[in-house]
């Protein structure tokens, strides 16, 4: 495989889903991966999204726009605009916007997809196809 350099421009379109409250735009095609994958999260206000987590991926998270909260491992801390989040394998993580969109900058190593090394207590989000516990 080639390694492919990757530009995407503001207000180029890419391939989204939507799965509940989350909105996800993907940066890296499933046939350009290597060692990560990268998507631009929208979650929308007003609920919590499910709680998850990976078994294998590493996962971090910068907000590019928003506020809200973030519950990891069961601690909640504010999140906003700026803000960097560094989830190790097995962390448990959930999301609240709070006012408006939470949009956030999401890039797993190695690379996970709804799918593929998601796991959610209790029910997953409407259309997901990642594993409950």
């Amino acid at each position: 495989m080639t390694l492919l350099i990757k530009h995407i421009k503001e207000g180029e379109p890419v391939a989204s889903i939507t799965l509940g409250p989350y909105r996800i735009e993907t940066l890296i095609a499933e046939e350009e991966e290597l060692t990560m994958t990268a998507y631009r999260v929208t979650i929308v206000p007003g609920q919590w999204t499910t709680t998850s987590y990976h078994k294998n991926a590493e996962e971090i998270y910068y907000v590019l726009e928003g506020h809200g909260q973030a519950r990891v491992d069961g601690s909640d801390c504010r999140i906003a605009k700026g803000d960097f989040l560094r989830l190790p394998p097995g962390t448990r993580h959930a999301f609240l916007a709070e006012g408006g969109p939470l949009v956030l900058l999401d890039i797993h190593s190695p690379g996970s997809r709804p799918g593929k090394d998601v796991f959610f207590e209790g029910q997953p989000p409407p259309g997901f196809w990642g594993t409950n516990t």
